[in-house]
């Protein structure tokens, strides 16, 4: 069969002219067998002009096609396109009979046995182009239509949809019909699920999990509805519009790539958000959170659909920022900007200095695969962040009058970014096509920084410098080469400065308490894009200036000399946690560009985080120090000493939360104790009693974790690992053995572990999560000798892998199977080297050159 072709927006907009889509009548039948299901389609539609078009389908075999009651020859389907020649205007039937493959990659149909108990559970993932391994489609989210779905099931089984679903007898299912929706929103999950099913509203509401995890379900099931009620109430009160579907499942589903998935009527979550071990508070906001972004979507995404992929943030950063502040709002999660500060939006500054940005809304994204790349932290982080400072710029009143309007004009029908931006300027009178231009259609972060200095007159002058990115593009550093990305969208000059509307903190040392900061003052200053600024104030010289406190708008920071010894010495004297926020990303950033030494970092926070309140910032730190900083930006003779400093960082506040006050910092002291282990007695002599003397227990996650670290230490072997496999047979299980086993250093485990990974057996592929898992254990910084050979192999094996599976496993062949541990010259000329010859999948091509450029961004800073 012919390779599979891309969508692309030209051949798009062309077929949106020609079409109108009316209605798909689908009937899957799951009881064919372990390898394939049947699907058949008839699809309702209508031509404005004599033309041709094609259909698209990607099935194990095509048996029959009729359009008009006449027979198509199915042998001209050409890769995962049918062509439909010489159509006529008017209406039109056509009917597609196809035997299609299960997947285990997460894409499309995806199907998983449940170790625990043998259970088997199907669910779809249909995002982007993947539609067509369930049933033929016009599949491009501006041909919009009905969907009447039938599935045949095990009789034993529930069938969740889009609409509510009616059990009709012999295993047989009926969806109710949904509203006019997008081909990549449709959704079935099939199997013996565990329910609880409530209403609100009159709506029906339900969790839905696989019965090995029911009493895990059951156990937060009253938070969980809690937090979907809380958030569809506050939703209502910000949307004139109502939900726009008949009911509200969220089914927590296994192997899934993403974090959730906002199919009207039935969101699919990852079912790790199922916890069965001890979580932090801070991940259950996460999750909290995770539900609020799904939720956002029924509205931004579902009701109102972009019309073509270049306008994705019009989903993405909608429901990131909403979610952050609709949770804020509505439930007790209150901090979750400082969340969204120490983690998501580093996510986004990386991405935004590497060869592969992008504008949150570039003007061109040419085709599917194109798009499928711009899913980063630019579009979810970035986007957001954008958001969240046009709201402080707009006000929010304004902002969602702006958002209602744009409801209202274009209910269950495709907008663009054009679209949106005349919604917010029919309510509002500042220039919202100016902003637009200058956050949405750039790229690039720019940088703030105070130039405070003593006055006369009892006075200060605080001066701030705006210094726009230096840019990617012109410069000779062979270490920022695009290697060839220009299908991501058209670039604007990454040189360009933004507005920006800011609130300053001024801190003075506390008088009474050594450690403290006190707040002098808090004032707003808008940043204009084209100058320095100026600001005098009453007073002495603070000891502390913080630019962007509150975290307002999107920019990197930097410090004066004498705040940033300030800060050396009281930084966990801040009153807010939001203000540590900025205060670690801008130290973050400052060690990323080689402005502050990797070492300076780590004794920052040897000093402040045993003081630290907030979790989300202890793991957000600690997290960055152990993998970046121990593991990257010091050598490997700096490596130990680091590993040492972090080692008694956890001790420090594991004796802290001896009391058990805060059972939420002990958990995460442990993970990261555990983690930064150099010598295994400790950890070992945890994992033999089952618990860390004054607690927590070792459950299946901390188990796993240690034994994994022993690993790597070489202080267990293949038999400790099978029996703790046997402790713990479920799914999670079997990833932590696989986890473990690639860890081991012997020169058999290895070999095996690439073998799994890279091996041309399709019969023996491992699912996506088992692939994940093996390639997670198999690069340690404590091996480098030992796995050397395999960083050569590497780009050659991961290209065949991607080239063969497809992009979810390029995506996880290129962010874990990466040799991101072997930082040297040598390597990064071998990526490069690669790059320039090698043809990779739009997928993993993206991954490497984000990956070399890390790469070489580790090796500077270690020159540094």
């Amino acid at each position: 069969m012919a390779c599979m072709s891309v969508l692309t927006r030209d051949e798009a907009q062309n077929r949106a002219q020609l079409l109108d889509v009316h209605r798909y009548t689908i009937e899957l039948d799951l009881t064919t067998g372990d390898e394939t299901f049947d699907s058949r389609t008839l699809i309702r539609f209508s031509a404005r002009t004599d033309a041709d078009t094609f259909v698209e389908i990607k099935p194990a075999e095509l048996r029959s096609v009729t359009l008009d009651g006449q027979p198509l020859d199915a042998d001209t389907l050409d890769g995962n396109r049918l062509p439909l020649k010489s159509l006529t205007v008017g209406e039109h039937e056509l009917r597609v009979d196809a035997r299609m493959r299960y997947s285990r990659t997460g894409e499309g149909m995806h199907r998983f046995t449940d170790p625990t108990d043998g259970e088997t559970y199907v669910y779809t993932q249909l995002f982007m182009d993947d539609v067509q391994r369930v049933f033929a489609a016009f599949d491009q989210p501006d041909l919009k239509a009905v969907f009447d779905l039938t599935v045949t099931a095990p009789e034993n089984w529930t069938v969740l949809a889009n609409g509510i679903t009616e059990h009709l007898g012999g295993g047989r299912w009926q969806a109710a019909a949904t509203p006019l929706i997008s081909t990549y929103l449709v959704a079935v999950a099939a199997g013996p699920w565990h329910s609880v099913r409530t209403e609100h509203r009159g709506l029906p509401f339900g969790i839905h999990c696989r019965r090995s995890l029911a009493p895990h379900l059951d156990a937060d099931a009253d938070e969980l509805l809690d937090i979907t009620r809380a958030c569809f109430d506050r939703y209502h009160e910000k949307f004139e519009e109502p939900y726009p579907f008949d009911s509200y499942d969220q089914a927590f589903v296994p192997e899934f790539n993403a974090g959730a998935m906002e199919n009207p009527g039935l969101v699919t979550f990852r079912d790790e958000f199922v916890y069965r071990s001890a979580v932090t508070d801070t991940e259950r906001q996460t999750r909290a959170m995770v539900v609020a972004h799904e939720m956002a979507h029924m509205w931004f995404g579902d009701l109102v659909t972009l019309r073509w992929w270049d306008d994705i943030w019009l989903n993405e950063s909608f429901a990131e920022y909403m979610g952050y502040q609709t949770l804020t709002e509505a439930t007790r999660f209150t901090d979750t900007w400082t969340d969204f500060g120490v983690t998501r939006k580093p996510w986004g500054y990386d991405a935004d200095q590497r060869p592969s940005t992008h504008p949150v809304a570039p003007e061109n994204v040419a085709d599917t695969a194109s798009a499928l790349l711009n899913f980063d932290g630019i579009s979810y982080a970035k986007g957001a962040s954008a958001l969240r400072q046009l709201v402080a710029w707009l006000g929010e009143k304004d902002f969602l009058a702006g958002i209602n309007i744009h409801f209202q004009r274009h209910r269950f029908a495709n907008a663009t970014l054009g679209d949106f931006i005349d919604s917010l300027a029919a309510a509002t009178e500042r220039d919202v096509h100016a902003w637009a231009d200058a956050w949405l259609r750039t790229t690039g972060v720019d940088t703030l920084a105070p130039e405070p200095r003593s006055g006369d007159n009892g006075y200060w002058h605080l001066g701030i410098r705006h210094q726009g990115d230096p840019g990617i593009w012109s410069g000779p550093d062979p270490d920022r080469t695009f290697h060839g990305l220009s299908h991501l969208g058209t670039l604007h000059s990454a040189g360009s400065k933004r507005p920006h509307r800011i609130t300053i903190g001024v801190y003075d040392r506390d008088l009474h308490d050594a450690g403290r900061l006190t707040l002098r003052n808090r004032f707003e200053a808008d940043i204009p894009a084209t100058e320095n600024i100026g600001i005098s104030t009453a007073g002495p010289r603070p000891a502390l200036v913080v630019l962007n406190d509150g975290d307002l708008t999107y920019a990197k920071i930097r410090f004066d000399p004498e705040s940033l010894d300030t800060l050396r010495t009281h930084l966990s004297g801040l009153p807010e946690p939001l203000t540590r926020a900025v205060v670690w990303n801008a130290l973050r950033d400052a060690v990323r560009d080689g402005d502050l030494p990797a070492a300076d970092f780590l004794d920052i926070a040897r000093t402040h985080l045993p003081h630290e309140t907030d979790l989300a910032l202890v793991q957000g730190v600690l997290a960055f120090a152990t993998t970046h900083i121990a593991d990257r930006y010091l050598t490997p003779g700096q490596r130990p000493a680091a590993l040492a400093t972090l080692t008694a960082l956890c001790r420090d506040l594991i004796r802290r939360t001896e009391d058990g006050d805060n059972p939420g910092l002990r958990l995460i002291a442990v993970r990261h104790r555990i983690d930064t282990a150099a010598h295994p007695d400790t950890i070992a002599a945890w994992l033999a009693d089952g618990i860390v003397p004054g607690g927590p227990e070792l459950d299946p996650e901390l188990r796993w974790r240690v034994l994994a670290r022993l690993a790597v230490l070489g202080a267990t072997d293949e038999a400790a690992i099978a029996d703790e496999l046997r402790r713990d047979p479920s799914a999670t299980g079997q990833e932590g053995a696989a986890r473990c086993r690639a860890a081991l250093p012997d020169e058999d485990a290895k070999a095996r572990a690439w073998q799994a990974m890279f091996g041309s057996d399709d019969r023996a592929d491992l699912s996506n999560y088992l692939f994940t898992a093996t390639a997670q254990g198999f690069w340690q910084p404590e091996q480098a000798d030992l796995v050397g050979p395999y960083v050569a192999r590497y780009y050659e094996d991961a290209v065949a892998v991607a080239a063969r599976r497809g992009p979810a496993i390029a995506e996880a062949a290129g962010r874990w199977a990466f040799p991101a541990h072997a930082v040297d010259a040598e390597h990064l000329e071998l990526g490069r080297t690669f790059l320039r010859e090698a043809d990779p999948i739009p997928a993993l091509r993206r991954k490497l050159v984000d990956q070399l450029d890390d790469l070489a961004r580790a090796l500077r800073v270690q020159q540094a």
